[in-house]
């Protein structure tokens, strides 16, 4: 009878041991970026990265449903690398950024499609033209950071129409279709461990 006391302990523990509580990440903005890339009258693929991200990642590796991502773009981030194009992307022409500074991503749902796969559905929001969007996301890694900190690493494509956002300036001359590229890194705060 004793015996059978601790064996069922000990599974009881084992179990709770093996279902870990979802981890909240704060995105890490020196290792996140965003890059939008198109087609420019057919000639040239340029891109434009989108920096300064700022937000959090739920993930729950136990139920992957469960996790969330929430994500806020400052334009004032975003980079083409040749200032007089940055100008005229945050001009009224394309993203008004004096009226509309940022850019959201909320998720909607997180789905396991495969072995460190996920779809990711949300509300892409740009000049209050909120559209539905779905990532497809690579896990990276999780583990723990050079500072011993803990961290989970995501890429993610998908592809949107700037014409739904407000931004369809010489479409689809400059093709309407943009693909996103994203790569983000994010950990759990010190103060949170």
């Amino acid at each position: 009878m004793f015996n059978k006391l601790i064996l069922a302990a000990a599974l009881a523990t084992a179990s709770t041991a093996a279902f870990a509580d979802p981890v909240r990440y704060t995105i890490d903005p020196s290792h996140t970026d965003v890059i939008a890339q198109w087609s420019h009258f057919g000639f040239s693929n340029p891109t434009a990265h989108f920096g300064q991200a700022e937000g959090t990642i739920v993930y729950d590796a136990d139920d992957v449903a469960a996790s969330s991502v929430e994500v806020t773009l400052p334009l004032a981030g975003m980079n083409s690398y040749t200032a007089k194009f940055d100008e005229h992307l945050r001009s009224s022409d394309f993203f008004d950024a004096a009226a509309f500074p940022v850019a959201t991503f909320k998720s909607t749902s997180v789905e396991a499609v495969g072995e460190g796969k996920l779809k990711v559905a949300g509300v892409l929001t740009i000049k209050d033209n909120s559209k539905p969007v779905v990532l497809d996301v690579t896990l990276n890694k999780v583990g723990e950071n050079m500072g011993g900190q803990p961290t989970i690493g995501f890429d993610a494509t998908t592809t949107i129409k700037r014409t739904d956002f407000g931004v369809g300036m010489y479409a689809p001359a400059v093709s309407d279709e943009v693909r996103i590229r994203i790569t983000t890194e994010a950990g759990v705060p010190k103060s949170a461990e």
